[in-house]
């Protein structure tokens, strides 16, 4: 018999399949709801297999001393840039993902980040409440229209807006797809800093000049650090809408409140984060979260835009099928 120890490290997020694995293996699972920097090593040194969603693996928690044992590291997402790969290559342990499981609901997800942003919805519902302003504003001067103006225009309707995305993978493909039903001109961005690669691309800085709306759904790399910061927003149309749905880090988020504060660009929504609490294991404060981003036209969400059933349903199956297929010497999903 051959036994495997799983260990799931942040069954918060989603719950998990039961695994069937083939004979003559068997297996033990130990779920956590969250683990910490404290707790991490404790927890997976005897791991086999270990099934993580963001929490951070480095080198020294993937060292032989750490996880002696380990052999497959499972991601129930599709991003996995919270694992260090090349330590995974030099030690043979395997990392799979679940590629394309939540494609439809982040793309919903966007689209109504948009409709938030272009029709200014946090703004006009502070302003509403009275959350923000006199309190008494919309009794005295009968309209709130004009909080909903850029630089004195009143806001875009689909058909006139010109949607960039930077990432054309399974999301940025789908968003695109609404986008178009919506009226939009979609254009897709190649590589910073190089010419359009082919006939269905536009160069990046040419899709900064273009866009009204930009979407960034691409991975976190050396490449794609800082992508967005001070020159990309001076760049940018002065009714932009910047939304980001990919991974903190990619925007330079104090450059991005002072675009906001300066009107250099519209308005922006975001669902990432540079440092979020499920990757930290306690809270760090963003820009993008304080008070100078009070009564910006920003719209925030803590990193669920793949929160959905389907999602789930897929995170599940994918997670059950990659490590039953490991285990079988059937692997799918590899990415290390």
């Amino acid at each position: 018999m051959v036994h495997h120890t799983i260990v799931a490290l942040e069954a918060i997020h989603s719950p998990l399949p039961e695994f069937k694995l083939p004979e003559p293996h068997t297996h033990t699972l130990t779920s956590y709801l969250r683990t910490s920097r404290e707790d991490l090593h404790d927890r997976i040194r005897d791991a086999t297999i270990i099934i993580n969603v963001v929490h951070p693996l480095d080198s020294v928690a993937l060292s032989e001393e750490i996880t002696p044992h380990l052999q497959l590291i499972a991601v129930m997402g599709s991003g996995y840039d919270s694992v260090d790969l090349e330590t995974c290559r030099r030690r043979g342990i395997r990392v799979t993902n679940c590629p394309h499981a939540n494609v439809h609901t982040v793309a919903e997800h966007v689209i109504g980040m948009y409709f938030a942003a272009r029709r200014r919805t946090v703004i006009m519902h502070e302003r509403t409440m009275g959350t923000l302003g006199s309190g008494t504003e919309w009794k005295e001067r009968a309209t709130l229209a004009q909080y909903m103006r850029v630089r004195g225009d009143a806001p875009l309707n689909c058909e006139d807006e010109i949607l960039g995305i930077v990432g054309y993978g399974a999301i940025g493909k789908r968003i695109a797809l609404l986008a178009g039903a919506l009226g939009m001109k979609v254009i897709v961005a190649g590589r910073k800093g190089e010419e359009a690669a082919t006939e269905d691309r536009v160069s990046f800085a040419d899709v900064l000049q273009k866009a009204t709306v930009l979407v960034l759904c691409c991975p976190r790399t050396p490449e794609t650090v800082n992508l967005m910061s001070d020159p990309e927003f001076k760049a940018m149309r002065p009714d932009a809408l910047l939304i980001n749905v990919s991974r903190g880090g990619i925007v330079d988020e104090a450059a991005l409140l002072t675009a906001l504060k300066t009107e250099q660009i519209a308005g922006a929504a975001a669902d990432v984060f540079l440092k979020e609490p499920g990757e930290a294991g306690r809270y760090a404060s963003s820009p993008l979260l304080g008070s100078e981003a009070q009564g910006l036209n920003i719209t925030v969400s803590p990193h669920v835009a793949w929160f959905g059933e389907k999602t789930m349903a897929n995170y599940q199956r994918i997670l059950r099928e990659n490590i039953e297929g490991w285990v079988a010497g059937k692997e799918q999903n590899i990415v290390a």
